[in-house]
């Protein structure tokens, strides 16, 4: 994952098989940039705590075994707890024109409401 769409640190390993997947790795407060995928995501929390958004709803916080379908066209963002790494699988979803749109970052007041 680009650096410039995380705020905080992070590393991300690509896995194999046809479909795009991803172990990815968070550090405490890591989370990534508002953002939709065009062909939906499935996000499956590995270890630690992580927190998952999306615009105008409530957050989840995600413990491990936790997994997440997000629709494509969906905007929202997932990171790390505010005391916990977060790990988990990311899986793209196949389709055709398979692309990010990212956006804004996710404020401070954003996160710490949803991380209390």
């Amino acid at each position: 994952m680009a650096v410039d769409h995380l705020t905080g640190g992070g590393q991300m390993q690509s896995l194999i098989g046809a479909m795009k997947q991803f172990h990815v790795q968070l550090f405490f407060q890591c989370v990534n940039l508002f953002h939709d995928r065009r062909c939906g995501q499935i996000l499956v929390c590995t270890a630690g705590e992580g927190v998952y958004q999306e615009w105008g709803k409530e957050p989840q916080i995600l413990h491990p075994g936790d997994a997440v379908y997000i629709k494509p066209g969906v905007k929202h963002y997932h990171g790390a707890a505010a005391d916990s790494w977060f790990s988990h699988i990311a899986v793209e979803c196949p389709g055709e024109n398979c692309s990010n749109e990212w956006c804004e970052p996710v404020t401070d007041e954003q996160y710490n409401r949803a991380v209390k």
